[in-house]
């Protein structure tokens, strides 16, 4: 039976990752993650996961590691951070490019320089298209339920996909917080056995892994590795009816708080989306009719239904925790109002950097926010497409 348990993000994906116990566990330590490698190999010294565990000498072996073991036919899973996640670069489109189910659980940090280790997104969207699938959590509960799912999802024959779980760095990865944890035989059941495709240790076969590819097929093999982040949603939606089904906690791609009459709308991810929902709470009792949308799902972005959810609002801000220097607008919002382009009523759409290197966001900043919504609801005018939340200039 399901159990409360008082855990940090950190020690909720390592409890995600006991009950799973996949076939190799390979990472190297770096905050803000580092309580996840040390727990599991905690759980591995007592006994307590069968998998192995395999700590290299850096985050670009342990993404190597991952490759060869996923390869091999094996359920595979990492943890990083930050630079650690950046010296993975290079690995991460071999293994999206293989198609090999590999998970990772990012805790979200700020990239250098300068150095800081305090969570901001500037990590996993610097890697949004390398045909990852995306995930982001706004509690330790979603990034255990999260966790869960992205093996169902990533392993699914129609996707075979690598996915990643965010989860923002010290907010959540080292916020004690309650959370239901499910009996670990239902969660096995709940996975599955992993059928890997095309193993190398299948020797009654013969084929390549990651040969060399000029001109003449290159383009379809790529075309191919698009196919899978492509027929993912239906997988993410139906994984996440199941898991509802089966846990009480029902996930789609996003979530509305307070849409149902909303004039106006707050866009923000993770774990800002808690502090958000405290002041649109507040924002209500003033007689303000604003409403909240919590992207879940980044990659694959579900530029309809989002698009659905958002077009009869009056205006729109979307607060992005990293920045894209030299484009038009952060990344959350470039696809959020590329997602409206073509509907002819749309709302005002507005972009906001906030939180870089864990700067807090308040109920206040979020307050702000919304005052400005209103004038440009009221006004129909924009005067500043691109700001930032509590930044002294």
């Amino acid at each position: 039976m399901s159990t409360l348990k008082t855990l940090n993000g950190n020690q909720t994906i390592a409890e995600a990752v006991r009950q799973i116990d996949p076939d190799v566990l390979a990472a190297y330590p770096i905050t803000p993650s580092t309580a996840i490698v040390e727990t599991i190999a905690k759980f591995k010294a007592d006994g307590l996961i069968t998998g192995e565990f395999v700590c290299p000498e850096s985050e670009h072996s342990a993404m190597s590691v991952c490759i060869g073991s996923a390869s091999a036919g094996g359920r595979v899973m990492t943890a990083t951070a930050s630079q650690g996640l950046a010296l993975m670069w290079e690995m991460l489109y071999i293994a999206a490019g293989l198609r090999l189910p590999i998970i990772a659980a990012i805790v979200n940090r700020s990239l250098s320089a300068p150095i800081n280790i305090h969570g901001d997104h500037s990590d996993t969207m610097g890697a949004r298209d390398a045909g990852w699938i995306q995930i982001y959590s706004e509690n330790c509960q979603e990034a255990y339920d999260n966790f869960i799912q992205a093996f169902r999802i990533a392993e699914h024959l129609d996707v075979r996909t690598p996915t990643l779980v965010g989860l923002d760095g010290f907010i959540i990865s080292h916020s004690m917080e309650v959370i239901q944890v499910e009996d670990d035989q239902i969660v096995k059941e709940f996975v599955g056995e992993y059928q890997p495709v095309y193993p190398l240790l299948d020797t009654s076969r013969k084929f390549t892994v990651g040969p060399i590819d000029f001109t003449d097929y290159y383009f379809e093999h790529k075309r191919n590795q698009i196919e899978g982040i492509e027929n993912a949603p239906p997988v993410i939606e139906q994984v996440g009816k199941e898991f509802g089904e089966k846990f009480g906690r029902a996930y789609g791609f996003f979530e509305e708080y307070r849409m149902d009459d909303a004039e106006t709308c707050i866009v923000v991810m993770s774990s800002a989306a808690g502090t958000c929902k405290d002041a649109i709470d507040e924002l209500r009792e003033e007689g303000k009719r604003i409403g909240l949308l919590k992207p879940r799902v980044f990659r694959p972005f579900p530029d309809k239904k989002i698009a659905e959810a958002l077009k009869n609002m009056n205006a729109v801000a979307v607060l992005d925790r990293c920045s894209s220097p030299g484009a038009f607008g952060a990344p959350l919002f470039t696809e959020i109002r590329n997602a409206l382009y073509d509907y002819d009523q749309r709302p005002k759409v507005v972009n906001y950097v906030y939180g870089l290197g864990g700067r807090d966001i308040r109920v206040e900043h979020f307050k702000e926010v919304a005052e400005e919504l209103d004038k440009i609801a009221g006004t129909g005018k924009v005067e500043k497409i691109y700001s930032y939340v509590n930044l002294r200039e």
